[in-house]
């Protein structure tokens, strides 16, 4: 799942990113409204977390441009303005969630799992493919009645690998998806979490190799 922080209070922005990462979400951040805009025309996001109160480009505007996108992302509005007017104006803007500050963790994480669950192009809560079961929001897999204990990049790479089968990711691919805008191009990352998912999968192996095309579940 790939989520855009846009918060201005660079603290907190790295409070909630960092939160975020540790349930398996890629995370981009953006500390005001036309860096936020620029990063949303590059990538597809499932869900952006909006502050109001931006510089450069206020958020309320950023949200309309936003929400006119044919391929638009979910938009949940983090933000101090938490009277139940500014709810209402901020729901009429075409956000599709909102909750104030200060909040509760858990309940964050909820609604960006709601609101991903809710975008269009969501696929079905429970993901099948090659014996394998996942659950995203329970956050369980298991392999023919068999649990397996995932670490979280384990997690969201296998649940990248089952959104896209048949088709295949390029190593390139699942550091955006599952890492982050920072991931290091050259590490091998990718490759030492693949090896790892393999042996928890265990036999007979599903997840393939093409050179030079990426990895699939077979």
């Amino acid at each position: 799942m790939r989520i855009l922080v846009v918060e201005d209070a660079r603290s907190l922005a790295e409070v909630v990113a960092e939160g975020l990462r540790d349930q398996g979400m890629a995370v981009d951040l953006a500390y005001d409204g036309l860096s936020a805009a620029s990063k949303v025309d590059l990538t597809a996001y499932h869900v952006v977390v909006l502050d109001r109160d931006l510089p450069g480009l206020p958020g309320d505007v950023l949200c309309q441009m936003i929400t006119e996108r044919p391929d638009r992302p979910m938009v949940l509005m983090l933000t101090a303005a938490g009277t139940p007017g500014d709810r209402v104006s901020g729901l009429a803007l075409g956000a599709d969630d909102y909750l104030a500050k200060p909040f509760h963790f858990p309940e964050l994480i909820l609604r960006i799992q709601a609101l991903a669950r809710r975008k269009p192009d969501a696929r079905p809560r429970t993901l099948r493919a090659a014996g394998i079961e996942l659950d995203p929001v329970r956050r369980t897999a298991a392999r023919n009645g068999r649990q397996l204990d995932l670490s979280v990049k384990e997690f969201a790479l296998l649940h990248a690998l089952m959104s896209a089968s048949p088709g295949f990711l390029s190593a390139e691919q699942l550091l955006e998806q599952v890492w982050d805008e920072h991931a290091d191009p050259f590490t091998n990352t990718v490759t030492v979490t693949i090896g790892r998912l393999r042996r928890k999968l265990g036999e007979p192996a599903v997840i393939t190799t093409t050179p030079g095309v990426g990895y699939r579940l077979a």
